[in-house]
């Protein structure tokens, strides 16, 4: 008799991509050659390697996902060790998206995970154009802003405003909040954008000023007064950068003398992190949850095996379980996904002036930006080797360095004001340069 085939390890993942079903997506074609695509050639960018991010990396990884990317800039703590389950004491000050990647190729063979040490905004726009879906396990608000504003710039709309299919940048983006989570779809042009929802965050708490300079009464108090006061009387001129290691630990140092000096406990590192970075402790079960739903949506996305959630999911396991799925609707208007901000240009403005205008109009509000036209850089205020490389263009015609175009898109990465917050972030902007022909009054009047 001869001996039974052994098991294979894609058993429960042929299950979904080798037969067909009543609830598959309209491009499923199941068989043998979509699950081996969908293991040589589906690239996935891991965006936080933290307790979210590493329950990711598992899932992708034992779900068929061959070819992975991670993006972190932190470095494992001690306090990270209950919930993220990759670490060990002693990775304890290495950078995290190099451990989790190989804590993950260890365990899961075949796989092959790329790290990367460095902040999300260090990365170009391409790096994130070669990714066929996005994957977000992140902490704050301003990250996920940055990086739906990235995938969003790919997308292109045809002349009747119509998103084009082949240019959209799919995120499955993850959170959690103690007990209670989200799991969401974003299809750029399609579902609604990260900003098109951002009213469901809920306003950042803020103290008095007063209350933080004469009567702290809580170890926040004494954080807030170390980051808002005393950083600005110590360190004139000098923005204070939350994800530089030494300008935390100064705001840590402070904020305990405070706390010594009111008799007030509680002060810590991580606290100090979490109430500066508006960040909310995990706990490990939300996280393997929430990431079983994204990894399954990503899964659903590369292969059409089933229909994307519609496009919301909310996860509330407070007292029992309790899950809900709501499907909102996109803002025509929105500024990140829709067609563009329309900024109507003389043939002779310099690109020095194009810059400078981007700190005045009312829809962008954009400080030292930096632009970019078809993956060519026109002007990078940093690094210092590219801002001298692309300076002498400053004087040049915006219309000369886009090849005389009368009409098309920029990119714009630089400092964004928004409810008198400065955070990094990324514009499209639909130029239209006027008096030249081809370009209609429904051109001019045009975009979002």
């Amino acid at each position: 008799m001869a001996d039974a085939a052994p098991p294979s390890k894609s058993r429960d993942l042929d299950k979904l991509l080798l037969r067909p079903g009543n609830l598959v997506g309209p491009t499923f074609d199941p068989g043998v050659q979509l699950r081996d695509d969908l293991q040589e050639y589906a690239r996935v960018l891991v965006v936080g390697a933290g307790g979210l991010g590493c329950e990711l990396l598992k899932d992708l990884a034992l779900s068929g996902f061959k070819n992975l990317e991670v993006i972190d800039m932190d470095r494992i703590e001690v306090t990270n060790l209950n919930r993220q389950f990759l670490f060990r004491l002693e990775d304890v000050g290495k950078p995290k998206a190099e451990v989790a990647a190989k804590r993950v190729m260890e365990r899961v063979s075949g796989v092959n995970i790329v790290p990367h040490f460095c902040r999300i905004e260090d990365k170009d726009i391409e790096f994130y154009n070669d990714f066929n879906i996005i994957a977000l396990g992140l902490d704050s608000i301003e990250a996920r802003s940055y990086i739906n504003a990235v995938a969003c710039s790919f997308l292109e709309y045809d002349s009747d405003d119509n998103p084009r299919e082949e240019t959209m940048k799919p995120m499955v983006d993850g959170g959690t909040e103690g007990f209670k989570g989200h799991a969401r779809v974003i299809v750029p042009g399609v579902t609604p954008c990260f900003e098109c929802t951002i009213w469901l965050f809920p306003p950042q708490v803020k103290f008095p000023l007063c209350t933080l300079a004469e009567t702290p009464r809580n170890a926040a108090h004494c954080i807030e007064y170390a980051h808002l006061i005393k950083w600005d009387e110590v360190h004139s001129g000098q923005a204070f950068d939350p994800d530089n290691p030494d300008h935390m630990k100064w705001v840590y140092d402070e904020a305990v003398k405070r706390a010594e000096l009111f008799g007030i406990p509680g002060v810590t590192y991580s606290l100090t992190q979490g109430v500066v970075k508006n960040i909310i402790p995990a706990i490990a079960s939300t996280n393997a949850i929430i990431s079983a739903a994204c990894t399954l949506e990503t899964l659903k996305i590369a292969s059409g095996c089933s229909k994307t959630l519609s496009n919301y999911l909310t996860y509330n396991g407070v007292e029992g379980l309790h899950t809900k799925v709501t499907e909102f609707v996109k803002d025509k208007d929105c500024l990140v996904c829709g067609p563009g901000v329309l900024i109507e240009l003389d043939t002779k403005v310099t690109l020095k002036k194009f810059v400078d205008m981007l700190e005045e109009d009312p829809k962008v509000l954009m400080t030292k930006a930096s632009i970019t036209y078809h993956g060519k850089n026109l002007y990078m205020q940093a690094p210092p080797v590219l801002e001298e490389m692309t300076r002498s263009n400053l004087e040049l015609p915006l219309y000369d360095l886009m090849d005389k175009t009368p009409k098309d898109v920029l990119h714009a990465t630089g400092m964004i004001n928004k409810d008198d917050k400065k955070s990094s972030g990324l514009r499209k902007l639909r130029v239209v340069f006027k008096g030249i022909d081809g370009v209609t009054d429904m051109d001019m009047a045009g975009g979002a």
